[in-house]
């Protein structure tokens, strides 16, 4: 089975942009020659990888199998020749939101003290799990259990959820909230948090959800009024706005911060992060809950 790096290339812009139009403009290649390039390359494999009609196209099961291979097994070849030609690449460190909140900096300057010579290189992820399965970061802060048996996981500490009002909002003033006290109110839910959702309240007392994409958009919606939101304690270290007044939720379980990393690791110095993210976890004596804070995230 002869399958070349071109291949891998042209599946991997196909799944990314969702048209062979599109790909051939990243490739710099003719729509023509992407084609023929991926026809080549189902049929070396004898296996459908993409579904084309008039209006649309999809990856099939395979084709996504294969679509997430392709960009792991690209970024391990760019990872080599400019490692032959530049020297070892910073670790890759990847989260959904708000990496560890007022950990962060701590865990990062013990790190940058204790290996000088491996610095380390933080990237937001819009789903970090997808980009460890990618070969994209070589390992992540989740706030969620990946069931990937390929990936590791390592509990570090629990974090408490938080309301994020609007300043102005009647419950500002409040010491603490609880979910019901959310329940008639709009919700915004941030597209790259998977913590919370309508399920966190109970059934038949749900509040009305909609979703924004991103963590500015669910900030901007909570100041100017137009909902609240429910978050983790590191929001309020790592995303402060003037509009928006973080109170302790009462009656919600706390949310559990995971380090995860590829069993396969993707950088020499990931055990050496794995231990150093675990040492810190074990001096942390997860908070009982953050006081209300204004205008600070």
């Amino acid at each position: 089975m002869n399958v070349e790096l071109r291949h891998l290339r042209a599946l991997a812009a196909i799944g990314d942009e969702g048209t062979i139009t599109d790909a051939a403009i990243v490739l710099r290649i003719s729509q023509p020659a992407l084609s023929r390039t991926l026809e080549q390359l189902e049929h070396r494999l004898g296996t459908r990888l993409v579904e084309r009609t008039t209006r649309s196209l999809s990856l099939t099961e395979a084709g996504q199998r294969l679509w997430e291979h392709a960009h792991r097994i690209l970024n391990q070849v760019d990872d080599a020749l400019a490692e032959a030609s530049s020297g070892p690449r910073p670790l890759r460190v990847g989260f959904g939101w708000a990496a560890l909140g007022r950990h962060t900096v701590p865990l990062l300057r013990g790190w940058r003290d204790r290996h000088p010579d491996t610095p380390v290189r933080i990237r937001r992820c819009d789903d970090p799990e997808v980009a460890l399965r990618r070969g994209e970061v070589d390992v992540a802060f989740l706030r969620t259990t990946p069931a990937d048996p390929r990936f590791g996981v390592r509990a570090l500490f629990r974090e408490p959820r938080l309301a994020a009002v609007p300043d102005r909002h009647p419950l500002a003033d409040r010491d603490a909230v609880s979910l019901a006290d959310l329940v008639d109110q709009p919700v915004a839910l941030c597209a790259t948090a998977a913590t919370t959702s309508a399920e966190l309240w109970p059934s038949g007392a749900r509040p009305r959800t909609f979703e924004v994409p991103g963590v500015d958009e669910w900030l901007t919606t909570i100041a100017t009024g137009d909902a609240v939101g429910v978050t983790t304690e590191a929001t309020v270290h790592s995303h402060p706005h003037p509009g928006v007044r973080y109170l302790p939720l009462a009656d919600a379980g706390a949310v559990t911060v995971h380090l995860v990393w590829p069993r396969t690791p993707t950088h020499p110095a990931t055990r050496a992060f794995r231990e150093h993210a675990g040492a810190l976890a074990g001096a942390v004596a997860a908070p009982p809950g953050a006081g209300a804070v204004r205008g600070s995230a």
